[in-house]
């Protein structure tokens, strides 16, 4: 099989590489340099029109989006059991966390970094503002989610949904209140921060913050 991942540093394309890291895949990273804006290259678009990471070459056929890269991986290598079996009840929370990754945090975390998208330049603190709310009431949920019913998103057993939040719970370490400010938000940090394969592709990626 061939893997090609394209991504940057401190972007969602972390948590693609890191499960690849995780789950043993070989691959071949090439990173985009976003500040020459590579990412808006002819030769990139091609490849992902919306000229974003991640993107995820496997034998040819192009993946995009995150979170699901994430669960594609998580299934194509069963034995790792980083995802519940299909119709289990299991798998009905699996998907509830991914997608409340990929629908609530994501989107607010967009509004956050880049304020002026949606509203202009001139309603950037309006934006700011009412993106940390959101994204702040999220981790609250989770964070009461995982004092009842954690360590991890399923319980006792991790899933690609934990390297998801986790990332998630990165992009947090600039901001007014970063997730480590909650206990079992913390905690669960802690758990995933210390798998071999995070302290890999942190070393990979240059990454020295958040550790």
């Amino acid at each position: 099989m061939s893997i090609i991942l394209y991504g940057s540093q401190s972007t969602a394309s972390l948590v693609v590489h890191w499960l690849l890291i995780e789950l043993g895949i070989e691959h071949e990273l090439k990173m985009l340099d976003f500040d020459k804006h590579e990412q808006k290259s002819p030769e990139y678009l091609a490849i992902n029109p919306q000229g974003r990471v991640p993107a995820l070459l496997v034998d040819g056929q192009v993946l995009t989006e995150s979170a699901a890269i994430a669960m594609h991986l998580a299934d194509l290598y069963p034995q790792a059991a980083l995802a519940p079996a299909i119709g289990s009840p299991e798998r009905a929370a699996y998907y509830r966390w991914m997608f409340f990754c990929a629908y609530t945090l994501m989107p607010a975390y967009r509004g956050w970094f880049y304020p002026d998208e949606p509203a202009g330049g001139e309603n950037i603190d309006k934006v700011k503002a009412s993106s940390r709310a959101a994204i702040e009431y999220a981790w609250q949920q989770v964070n009461d989610h995982l004092e009842i019913n954690g360590p991890f998103l399923l319980g006792e057993r991790k899933s690609a949904a934990d390297f998801v939040l986790t990332m998630l719970m990165r992009w947090s370490r600039n901001m007014p209140r970063p997730t480590d400010s909650w206990p079992a938000l913390l905690a669960h940090a802690s758990r995933m921060k210390a798998l071999p394969s995070f302290r890999e592709v942190c070393a990979r990626e240059g990454l020295t913050d958040w550790t």
